[in-house]
């Protein structure tokens, strides 16, 4: 068994075995550059050189009903967290613009909540036709939402939809204890039945094994998910993580090239707490992991990092900006 041998028969088709799932898993340190070589090359044969970006809209925050272990929105949390109804659509339109205007292709609407409860639909079919309409894609994370809201909200002009499964089903509990794992999956399936192009993944660090890491990426993929987000955690004052230590960049990039290697032709999203991760430092490293997308500016709760950095980054590995 060899590393180069894994990925050429993932460039040739076909999925890697248990064994060579390990293999990877247990790659020495010192050929951590191998591995992160052969996860770009894997990267460059399904998207070129090409970088999709998105950035997103804190556009309802806080009293979340769920209890998310690692999210500063939760209501059952004591984080000092923004708490706000749903934004005017002018509001998400100015964002929209200014995304566009820093490289943005993609812009998601995001709204705290399992449900979508007494919010009303009407204000998330204005918010996407005011994405629309500065001339991005419009995406939404409105937490579960069924078929026929689904396919109302498509009908205004959604073009994707977010719903992170988080983790393995395996760690979920651990992680949350107000909702089945089941019914994240069933939201994704109904994302994907109502046609839209759907972005579920994971947040990685908050205690899960590396065998949670595998499991999640296997049924991402066996869901047909085009679009991976990759977050790392934050830890976040006033959360039940909140002295967990951040991962090391080198387990991170582990992370990224491990899902190009099982996830060959998805999107993989690099989102949440490059910062804390990777730093002003570091961060360009995951162009060469196999990242095929960045989030751009600030995250829901936390900051990110400057938009012109992250596009000069781009610019000197020799990539450019995807038009999605």
């Amino acid at each position: 068994m060899s590393l180069k041998a894994i990925s050429r028969a993932v460039l040739d088709g076909r999925a890697p075995s248990d064994s060579e799932i390990r293999y990877l898993i247990d790659l020495e340190p010192d050929r951590l550059p191998e591995l992160l070589g052969h996860a770009h090359r894997i990267r460059e044969a399904r998207f070129g050189n090409a970088v999709g970006l998105c950035a997103i809209i804190n556009a309802k925050s806080g009293t979340c009903s769920e209890d998310c272990a690692f999210c500063a929105q939760s209501g059952h949390h004591r984080a000092n967290s923004p708490a706000h109804p749903l934004l005017d659509a002018g509001t998400i339109a100015e964002a929209a613009a200014r995304a566009g205007e820093a490289g943005a292709s993609r812009f998601g609407i995001v709204a705290s909540g399992k449900l979508v409860g007494g919010c009303d639909l009407d204000g998330f079919e204005r918010g996407v036709r005011a994405v629309a309409a500065a001339g991005l894609i419009p995406d939404l994370s409105p937490g579960i939402l069924d078929r026929v809201q689904l396919a109302r909200l498509k009908a205004a002009g959604l073009r994707g939809y977010h719903h992170n499964l988080e983790t393995s089903a395996t760690h979920f509990p651990k992680m949350c204890t107000t909702h089945a794992y089941a019914e994240d999956v069933d939201a994704v399936r109904a994302g994907l039945d109502a046609g839209l192009y759907v972005c579920s993944g994971g947040i990685f660090g908050i205690g899960e094994t590396w065998d949670d890491r595998v499991e999640l990426a296997l049924l991402l993929g066996e869901l047909g998910v085009p679009s991976v987000p990759i977050n790392f955690l934050t830890p976040i004052p006033g959360t039940p993580l909140e002295d967990r230590a951040p991962l090391s960049p080198e387990e991170a990039l582990r992370i990224v090239a491990l899902y190009r290697f099982l996830l060959p032709d998805r999107q993989l999203r690099v989102c949440g707490g490059r910062p804390t991760v990777f730093g002003a430092a570091r961060k360009a490293e995951l162009l060469g992991a196999g990242a095929s997308g960045l989030m751009i500016g600030d995250y829901l709760t936390t900051r990110g990092t400057d938009a012109a950095s992250d596009l000069d980054d781009i610019r000197r590995a020799g990539q450019v900006p995807a038009k999605e």
